[in-house]
């Protein structure tokens, strides 16, 4: 999950360190929240990046504490596109998209120089001609990743961002080779993919993707022709992964009864296949059991509860996550959340295991 607010001038900080290794257990896998490829990529305040030297070396104390605890630890590689806005640009610009079409206008963004929310501005096209520069910044990001110690990288082109612009009909309308039929709006996903791995190798690049959902006003009318063909392409690449959103995230919140299923896309991809969105702990173990998905991801409840995996194989009781801090600066709601025998109820919890299952 991105935590805006927590790294100033886009550098990681101890905070970072101490963030990531509350979570790192041996034989897991963290995916480290948003890092922004370029200057023009953010749309939200003082979150990490990776295209420069100093924030590489920012980044090394945080690899370098996660790997002591033996986690494998990836970079999700972030580009907003459209969801961005002049005050988050270096000279004040508009923000970059497939189509000069805006964010529907009941999603705002936070204007750092006025200090509230606002509506999104029209975005401006990228021209034909920008598009290998865009490839090329993902390359040096997936680079400097592994630089500064990842194990590998995640092209996050999922829930509503650049990516995800250029894939979905709703929000390009190009009539160039990168827009109108599938093949054309996939194109630019798949040159970055290629990029990605021609650089740091297939077996360290993985690519996330949320087919159904509507985030950032994103819809398409035929998400499982789009996404299979992608799957289709991707397979070229013996990629290290394939992380899919499941249909009942819609926008930023959960909704039980979403329609659609990855089912028919966990039967073309043959590698290995992340699913998130939503799980608890007897859902993730069945998505794993019944061969739904390879490995399950969990954002909100690993942000309030550290020792998740911990929890999970007692089956003992969570903290409860608070939205409202997800987006606030500073370690309340980010570094504050307990640790299981560090609450009455978890003590309780604790001292009524048998010795061995403690």
């Amino acid at each position: 999950m991105t935590h805006p607010i927590r790294a100033p001038d886009n550098i990681p900080l101890d905070i970072h360190v101490e963030y990531y290794t509350q979570r790192a257990t041996k034989g897991g896998l963290l995916i480290s929240e948003g890092t922004i490829i370029s200057d023009r990529a953010s749309g939200y305040p003082s979150v990490p990046g990776i295209w420069t030297q100093e924030q590489v070396e920012g980044w090394k104390p945080v690899t370098a504490a996660v790997h002591q605890l033996g986690s494998t630890f990836f970079c999700q590689l972030w580009h907003v596109g459209r969801a961005s806005a002049p005050c988050y640009q270096p000279d004040g610009g508009l923000p970059l998209a497939p189509s000069v079409l805006p964010i529907p206008p009941e999603w705002e963004y936070f204007d750092t120089k006025l200090g509230k929310p606002q509506k999104y501005p029209l975005p401006r096209e990228l021209a034909a001609e920008e598009l290998p520069g865009i490839v090329e910044q993902y390359r040096v990001a997936a680079r400097n990743a592994i630089a500064a110690g990842f194990d590998g990288v995640e092209i996050h082109a999922a829930n509503g961002y650049l990516i995800h612009e250029f894939l979905s009909e709703s929000s390009n309308h190009r009539t160039d080779a990168y827009g109108g039929p599938i093949e054309n709006r996939a194109r630019l996903a798949l040159e970055i993919v290629r990029a990605v791995v021609e650089e740091v190798g297939a077996e360290r690049t993985g690519i996330r993707f949320s087919p159904f959902n509507e985030f950032l006003g994103m819809h398409d009318a035929h998400p499982f022709a789009l996404y299979t063909y992608l799957l289709e392409e991707l397979a070229a690449w013996d990629l290290a992964y394939v992380h899919m959103v499941t249909p009942i995230v819609k926008g930023n919140v959960d909704h039980p009864e979403g329609e659609g299923s990855l089912e028919p896309f966990r039967a073309v991809w043959k590698g290995t296949f992340l699913v998130a969105g939503g799980f608890k702990r007897d859902s993730a173990v069945a998505a794993v059991r019944e061969h739904h998905a390879d490995l399950v991801t969990v954002g909100r409840h690993f942000l309030a509860n550290p020792d998740l995996p911990r929890r999970w194989a007692l089956n003992a009781p969570l903290n409860k996550y608070d939205r409202s801090t997800f987006y606030t600066p500073g370690v309340k709601g980010y570094l504050d959340y307990p640790f299981l025998e560090d609450t009455e109820e978890g003590k309780e919890f604790l001292a009524s295991l048998k010795p061995e299952a403690n």
